[in-house]
């Protein structure tokens, strides 16, 4: 066995004992909650009741993600592990402080417990619907709505993206007029919120882009994600990764209508953004140092931006790979895109640490920039395979 086979196999070792080991931390902190929820499940207190109710919900959305599998996967156990956290008791009381005073400290610790699941279950909901679970996402975009009532009232546009999350998801099993009904929600609570930001407004309009373009009207669909770019590139720039899901979208609605060149122009403005952003991103990861720890694994310090939440990841993962789907299949491929696509997909799966996929991409480049012309433009991608091989090489 070659000295790269054998770090291999090692890190593969670890990261199942590590997954193991996350497993059955999520395991314990989820009966202890349970055992919590059955105890206080009749207390007359308010927070405890709230507290309790917070309890619930997240055990019963832990249950949903296992039983969907969701334990098998690094990425979600992350989210299952900071979920778990959340259902740890209130601060209790100190010496010598009042009854009013260990009040309000417990009403403080539940808002914040209340505020971090809210942001938690919209972005598990997020995640799900980017990986085609839109069954399993309904449930969390409902915690998410609940918690958001209970941190910002009824009426707060703070509401709009769980119901944001409620439409996709509708849209996604076909149940349109359902959808149409969150949408309306989603949309009289921006239009009466004077602090409505574009970023809301540019993901209203995205939904309902989307519906529109599931019952077949791509006139309306193409208005409505043009809103949806207007406004995400009011809020962040045309180049910006989170402008990309307009182009996207409107990229796929071109494509169901036959108009090849323009789609193709749009998914090429989706490829550069992410390619842009990945680029610099992985230029930070190689560049980050690595410390070995006296207790534990060693460790990549990386530099804390141009960082991507779950959701982020499943929905660049979704993109581009239906990008270079498209690009592949179709009868005139175009090599330089194919080459682009893969280099933007290997950065991405490197970032996540899939180092495998990662280089099986990279392959599929340097494959599709063989079959180009000797004086076709080249492509510019930090060398990380190589860097990242060498580390390894190093430590053995």
């Amino acid at each position: 066995m070659s000295s790269w086979q054998h770090v291999k196999e090692n890190e593969s070792m670890q990261a199942q004992e590590e997954l193991e080991r996350s497993r059955q931390k999520i395991q314990a902190a989820l009966k202890a909650a349970k055992e919590r929820s059955n105890k206080n499940s009749n207390c007359n207190d308010d927070i405890d009741t709230k507290f309790n109710q917070l309890q619930t919900l997240g055990i019963k959305l832990l249950d949903i993600l296992r039983e969907s599998g969701s334990d098998q996967h690094p990425d979600w156990i992350s989210l299952t592990e900071r979920m778990c956290q959340l259902l740890s008791p209130l601060d209790g009381s100190m010496p010598f402080m009042s009854s009013s005073e260990e009040r309000e400290i417990r009403k403080k610790a539940l808002l914040e417990k209340q505020t971090k699941m809210m942001e938690l279950t919209r972005i598990i909901g997020r995640k799900l619907l980017f990986e085609g679970k839109h069954n399993q996402a309904v449930p969390a975009a409902v915690q998410s709505l609940r918690f958001s009532i209970d941190v910002h009232g009824l009426n707060s546009v703070s509401l709009v993206p769980s119901y944001l999350i409620l439409a996709e998801a509708s849209i996604g099993l076909g149940k349109l007029s359902q959808g149409d009904e969150y949408l309306a929600q989603a949309e009289w609570t921006v239009l009466k919120s004077p602090d409505a930001t574009d970023a809301v407004k540019s993901k209203l309009y995205r939904n309902i882009g989307l519906l529109y373009a599931a019952k077949g009207d791509y006139d309306n669909a193409l208005r409505m994600l043009s809103e949806d770019i207007y406004h995400a590139s009011k809020e962040w720039g045309t180049s910006d990764i989170r402008a990309c899901g307009g182009y996207f979208h409107m990229a796929n609605v071109f494509f169901r209508q036959n108009k090849m060149d323009v789609a193709d122009s749009l998914y090429s403005k989706v490829t550069d953004n992410w390619f842009d952003f990945l680029k610099e991103a992985v230029q930070l990861r190689v560049a980050s140092p690595v410390t070995a720890g006296l207790l534990g694994p060693e460790k990549v310090e990386t530099v804390d931006v141009l960082s991507l939440d779950e959701a982020q990841e499943a929905e660049a993962m979704q993109m581009l790979t239906a990008v270079l789907d498209i690009r592949e299949q179709s009868p005139k491929q175009n090599n330089l895109s194919i080459t682009k696509t893969c280099h933007t997909l290997s950065m991405l799966y490197f970032l996540l640490n899939d180092s495998l996929k990662a280089q099986e991409l990279d392959r599929k480049a340097i494959e599709a920039s063989s079959r180009l012309p000797s004086n076709s433009e080249t492509i510019s991608v930090p060398n990380f395979l190589k860097a990242t091989n060498e580390k390894r090489a190093m430590r053995t």
